[in-house]
């Protein structure tokens, strides 16, 4: 299932989902696959977990995210599952923090984004929801509404070549070359 997760440079990653109208089996069919595709890549990646996902990264150009119910716990593999979300209100101050992506392998990068955000979605039961979230789980929701607007993290950091880093092979992060990157990786970067 890790290889049905989109990568730089396809194109889809750029694009703008769908809105959903209604919560089908084929829409359910896609958020399983998501949360199939995400536990598949974090058994071959032990020091990452896979906090969330949007459609988009698997091929789906639809307004779905899957979030992991504990981001501070890899040993709970349960999603939540969130269908059209918008962010209502940015509340909070903008701080940066390291954010990576399954559809950005290997790279890792300071990203500014509000610390809280009030967020409406539909449940996969057809429910609307509203809720107010901070910190860790406000960033990766806003990462992945990015997703369906075809934005990536690395877009808000581009200019700043000292934001890039990598992982190594004990797990921990360390700076990146971006440029190096660029010109080592131009089948992630693509013609950068």
């Amino acid at each position: 299932m890790e290889k049905d997760i989109v990568k730089l440079p396809d194109a889809r990653l750029r694009e703008k989902a769908e809105k959903v109208h209604v919560v089908t089996d084929e829409i359910l069919a896609v958020i399983e696959k998501m949360r199939a595709a995400s536990l598949d890549w974090e058994k071959k990646h032990p020091h990452e977990m896979s906090a969330a996902m949007a459609a988009p990264q698997i091929g789906e150009a639809i307004r779905a995210v899957i979030v992991r119910d504990n981001l501070d716990n890899k040993g709970d593999k349960g999603f939540t599952a969130l269908i059209n979300p918008e962010v209502v209100k940015f509340e909070g101050e903008i701080q940066k923090d390291y954010e990576g992506c399954l559809s950005v392998p290997g790279i890792y990068g300071m990203v500014p984004r509000h610390t809280k955000i009030r967020i409406k979605a539909v449940t996969e039961d057809g429910s609307e929801v509203r809720f107010k979230v901070s910190g860790s789980l406000a960033r990766t929701l806003l990462h992945e509404i990015d997703h369906l607007n075809g934005v990536l993290f690395i877009d808000y950091i581009r200019d700043r070549e000292d934001a890039f880093f990598e992982l190594d092979k004990n797990g921990d992060l360390q700076p990146l070359d971006y440029k190096e990157s660029i010109r080592n990786n131009k089948d992630l970067w693509g013609d950068e």
